[in-house]
């Protein structure tokens, strides 16, 4: 079978056609994709020029500075707990604070060291019952000036017995500990 040569020119101009509408469908794509990727990159740019180097590097500084100190701090706190601690300091600062608040310590008593751990770290832990008596305002300035003049310790309970009568001494019950960082 032979084909005219007008046959051959619609065929010609058939698959011609056919070839452009392919081509033009692959570029059509790939300006989509284009766009996509120039609408990617775009807001890829606008992150990275969001992103300030040089606060990044202030923060880091800053961050490092805490760190410092921090781990002063800590450290500073290690000293402070590391100090030996031994009954007879302890009932020296009690009588010190006690007359300076007019108060009379009346009972000192414990049950020896034991070993505690807070948060991990083993501490040797020196519990103490105290009874004072005195004035209620003079009791009150004493468990204050006890707390700032133990830096180890931690007042952890105060009971007031306050008397019926007007001239009657009131009475305190507290329960104190004493923590000493021994190290690792």
């Amino acid at each position: 079978m032979k084909l005219s040569k007008r046959s051959l020119l619609i065929l010609s101009i058939g698959i011609f056609i056919i070839a452009l509408v392919g081509l033009w469908m692959v570029q059509s794509q790939q300006v989509t994709e284009q766009n996509e990727l120039k609408e990617k990159l775009n807001t890829a740019e606008l992150k990275l020029n969001g992103i300030q180097p040089e606060r990044l590097s202030h923060r880091l500084e800053e961050l490092g500075q805490q760190l410092d100190q921090a781990l002063s701090q800590s450290e500073e706190a290690r000293s402070t707990l590391s100090q030996p601690v031994d009954s007879i300091t302890i009932n020296d600062i009690l009588f010190i604070i006690a007359q300076a608040n007019s108060v009379k310590v009346t009972k000192v008593s414990s049950a020896g060291f034991s070993n505690e751990e807070l948060q991990g770290i083993t501490f040797s832990v020196l519990p103490l019952e105290v009874i004072v008596e005195g004035d209620v305002a003079n009791i009150a300035s004493f468990i204050t000036k006890l707390n700032e003049g133990i830096e180890t310790g931690v007042i952890k309970s105060v009971e007031i017995d306050i008397p019926e009568e007007i001239n009657g001494a009131a009475q305190a019950g507290l329960q104190i500990v004493i923590y000493t960082y021994r190290g690792n």
